[in-house]
């Protein structure tokens, strides 16, 4: 008997021993002749090999087991599992009967399988590269021993199978498969029969998709088998072809991962989203088949309403923020802090992080939210005035120098602008920064404060200490001092009493004017002497006209007595003095 070899390389196989192809060997009871002879006795009465053999059947039921069907005469055969595909009981089928079970049931096959019945339909089945049916009988070095009427060699490379679990549940089982050699000594002592079932098997699974690839339409909704997961999404069996389930189209949550939503075996709905003839690629979707979370969420949200949402990741542009599963708004740069300098996202929010949000859009059309953080923290400008009331003493850092001022940070969102002629006394700046550094902390009065058009206006020169500062550090309420009439309003007085200090004394109401026969003719001169005395402007009045109230005018120097100091304002209060 030639040697068997591999058939991956050549029809003939010549690498395996004899005895692993073929039982004719010393231990066999009987040669490979009287096998043959006893094959043929046994076929007599079978159909000559070139008569259909294909019978119509009607399915009984179908089991794990395989598929019963009833081909007439009281008879049922079985269909091996594999060949089920969408029969159910009640379908018509062809089959053709391929030898008969342990049970007596015929052993059927939905394919036209050939059916040698002498040595001459072994030849033809080779020459026209039939199919015909074996019996997988047992498990040997490099492949199977198949009974297919003959003993048989199938290597284990044209098995059909590659793990070795799956090559030993092999064995036993009905097999559909071509001859690829067959070389018999005409004497019949000797023999190499050689089948393939991979072929066999690629070929039906090659029809299978053609097939199924043209029943399949862009739109349809099918029943599907995960076969296997990738990175990427999941490939589905259609029924004999495989269609790709990208990962984002299996759920509307972004960053979902095939395995958390899928597993090998899972029969699952999915829809055709494109089908591609030339390349035989078929796009499929799952999330299609489920309520848009968009359209459901617009439902419950409003503008304006607030909001608590997971940061799901940021950009150089803004953040965006997981509302509720699939639905995500954006937070613009813009619209994350209320102060003007600007800020990575990143830096403001991170990822995974709960913020409250304020929706401030939202866009059916194009499925967009626009979202608002500042909006949630507070607008800082509605509590400026008590924060900052005119006359306030702040201290803050210097943000940003131009040629006009600096600009404080007083707090999140609010800045302070300091003029440069309020930065110093008694002498004119070029610059800024001849006295001020961005970074450095000074210290200023609010001169001014206008909510609606955000602004707060300081000054630095105004907290220097002044002439008016030392007069009120050095005198006390209750002291009496002289000072000189400057100007005279209704009932107030402006009351100079030293070099860039003012005060202010009220005025009563003139008297009703007496008589001249009544009025006193003398007048105090101690207290004119004095007042002559204190001068000390020129143009300055060197005498009053009388000592009373109501005879006070400008240029006047008269004796008064201190109401009132408030160092915070420089404000001093005076009354003539009696």
């Amino acid at each position: 008997m030639d040697n068997l070899h591999n058939p991956e390389s050549s029809p003939v196989i010549t690498s395996a021993p004899a005895e692993d192809a073929l039982p004719n060997t010393e231990a066999s009871e009987s040669s490979f002749g009287d096998i043959l002879t006893q094959f043929e006795q046994e076929h007599k009465t079978e159909k000559a090999p070139d008569e259909p053999q294909t019978i119509d059947g009607v399915v009984v039921t179908v089991t794990p087991e395989g598929v019963f069907v009833d081909i007439g005469r009281k008879r049922e055969g079985v269909l091996p599992p594999n060949q089920a595909g969408t029969l159910k009981p009640g379908d018509s089928v062809k089959v053709t009967v391929t030898g008969r079970d342990e049970a007596g049931n015929a052993k059927l096959s939905i394919h036209k399988v050939f059916v040698p019945t002498d040595f001459t339909s072994f030849e033809k089945a080779l020459a026209d590269k039939a199919i015909v049916s074996g019996t997988v009988t047992e498990l040997v070095k490099g492949g199977f021993r198949v009974d297919i009427g003959l003993p048989a060699f199938m290597p284990a490379s044209r098995s059909g199978v590659r793990e070795q679990a799956d090559m030993e549940k092999l064995v036993g089982q009905q097999i559909e498969c071509r001859i690829t050699k067959l070389e018999i000594e005409r004497d019949g002592a000797d023999a190499d029969v050689v089948v393939d079932r991979r072929g066999v098997l690629e070929e039906r699974a090659a029809a299978a998709r053609e097939q199924a690839f043209g029943t399949l339409k862009e739109g349809a909704v099918v029943q599907g088998t995960v076969r296997s997961l990738t990175e990427f999404g999941a490939f589905v069996d259609l029924g004999g072809v495989d269609g790709l389930l990208h990962v984002a189209e299996m759920s509307y949550v972004r960053n979902a991962k095939p395995q958390d939503i899928v597993r090998p075996g899972d029969q699952i709905q999915v829809k055709i989203l494109k089908i591609n003839a030339q390349t035989k690629k078929i796009s499929l979707g799952m999330k299609q088949l489920m309520p848009d979370p968009f359209t459901v969420a617009s439902q419950s949200l409003a503008v304006g309403q607030r909001i608590k949402g997971k940061v799901a990741r940021t950009t150089d542009f803004g953040a965006f923020v997981e509302l509720q599963p699939g639905v995500e708004g954006l937070i613009h740069v813009s619209e994350m802090s209320w102060s003007k300098k600007q800020k990575r996202p990143a830096d403001i929010v991170k990822v995974g992080e709960m913020v409250d949000v304020v929706i401030l859009g939202i866009n059916t059309a194009d499925k967009r939210i626009a979202l608002g953080l500042k909006q949630a923290l507070g607008d800082p400008w509605e509590e400026a005035k008590s924060k900052f009331p005119v006359g306030a003493i702040v201290e803050a850092p210097v943000t940003s120098l131009a040629n006009f001022g600096a600009f404080v940070d007083l707090t999140e969102g609010i800045e302070g602008m300091i003029h440069i002629g309020d930065m110093v006394s008694g002498k004119r700046l070029e610059h800024p920064k001849e006295v001020l550094s961005v970074g450095k902390v000074v210290r200023a009065q609010v001169l001014e404060l206008d909510q609606d058009r955000r602004r707060v206006r300081l000054g630095m020169k105004q907290l220097e200490p002044t002439s008016a500062d030392t007069y009120i550090a050095e005198h006390q309420v209750g002291e009496q001092v002289t000072g000189r009439v400057v100007e005279l309003r209704e009932d107030r007085a402006k009351v100079e009493l030293g070099e860039g200090v003012n005060a202010t004394c009220r005025v009563p109401k003139p008297a009703q004017p007496e008589k001249a026969a009544d009025r006193p003719a003398t007048v105090d001169l101690g207290s004119l002497s004095a007042m002559l005395a204190a001068r000390w402007k020129q143009g300055g009045s060197s005498a009053a006209a009388s000592s009373g109230p109501e005879s006070l005018g400008p240029g006047q120097v008269r004796k008064f007595k201190i109401l009132a100091l408030d160092p915070s304002t420089k404000r001093i209060e005076v009354e003539l003095a009696d």
